[in-house]
């Protein structure tokens, strides 16, 4: 006895279903997910800290100066620019301390 087409069809997707069903989870989906999540977790800790984009104009011969010198320096532009916004923000805080918090008021 033969079957007929549409009873051929549902007998493969049964088959392929059955398969589907049977088949291993994959590691990404089941309880490794969570493994994974905590790796990421330590990475993102041991990273470099968070760089924030900042914008700024500067006069063109300043900006040719600072790019000459970030080529000697590693890190480049970001690193000459933090160490000297972190050296002027420690000078004016002591001068702060001084005068009282007022530096700068007129």
């Amino acid at each position: 006895m033969s079957m007929k087409k549409t009873d051929l069809e549902k007998h493969l997707a049964k088959k392929l279903d059955g398969k589907l069903k049977s088949g291993a989870i994959p590691q990404r989906f089941g309880q490794g997910a969570k493994a994974v999540s905590a790796k990421a977790e330590v990475k993102s800790k041991d990273t470099a800290p968070k760089l924030v984009q900042l914008s700024c104009k500067l006069p063109a011969d300043l900006a040719q100066r600072l790019r000459d010198r970030a080529v000697t320096v590693d890190g480049g532009v970001n690193a000459i620019l933090t160490q000297a916004a972190a050296q002027w923000l420690e000078s004016t805080a002591v001068g702060e301390g001084k005068t009282g918090g007022k530096q700068g008021q007129v």
